[in-house]
């Protein structure tokens, strides 16, 4: 489990293609939380776990299913990654709650400034459009963020200098893949509406 307040920004140092899926080596010396083999990390949204490491370079194993849902399958030697440790039960909540569980893609579809802010537009597909309100939250690469306006298939956000400087998201354009989690409470209530139905 996650909050979305990414602690550091992570480089991809090395990937290697093994039987159909990946084994993804992440340079997170810029973490101040030491990793073990068997850990979790959150790396930009999908939760990962330590195969092997070696100083500051971790290893992780993608399967195919996690390439098939997520960006992960897209990155490439030196891009950089947001990175968030496993939530200990004594930190504070600061976002909300975070699986790491991507439920699908979608891409920035606008940047514009708003005072010393920025105002991100996202596209993301139908299935997942339903499950973003005004005012509930939303995990785009690993960072929490509040809905500011919903239209169709398309959700808003305000992004603080602070945000866009701590996280990967000073790095991105207009048209870019990102990760999305929808909020774990619109799950469960989508899958008891579901049960009431039946």
């Amino acid at each position: 489990m996650f909050t979305g307040i990414v602690q550091a920004v992570g480089m991809v140092a090395r990937i290697e293609t093994r039987g159909g899926d990946l084994r993804l080596f992440v340079d997170a010396s810029a973490l101040e939380t030491e990793l073990a083999s068997g850990e979790s990390l959150c790396v930009s949204g999908v939760c990962l776990t330590v195969a092997a490491h070696e100083d500051a370079i971790h290893a992780f194993d993608v399967s195919g299913e996690t390439l098939a849902l997520t960006t992960l399958g897209a990155l490439r030697e030196g891009d950089a990654v947001n990175l968030e440790p496993a939530l200990r039960l004594a930190d504070r909540l600061g976002g909300h709650l975070v699986s790491g569980h991507v439920d699908g893609v979608g891409t920035i579809a606008a940047i514009e400034p708003d005072a010393r802010s920025q105002r991100w537009s996202f596209a993301v597909p139908a299935a997942l459009a339903r499950y973003i309100a005004i005012k509930g939250s939303v995990c785009v690469d690993g960072v929490s963020l509040t809905v500011n306006e919903v239209r169709e298939n398309r959700f808003g956000v305000n992004l603080i200098p602070h945000t866009v400087e701590a996280t990967t998201f000073r790095g991105k354009r207009v048209g870019d893949a990102v990760n999305i989690e929808i909020d774990l409470i619109a799950r469960y209530l989508e899958r008891l509406r579901a049960g009431e139905a039946a």
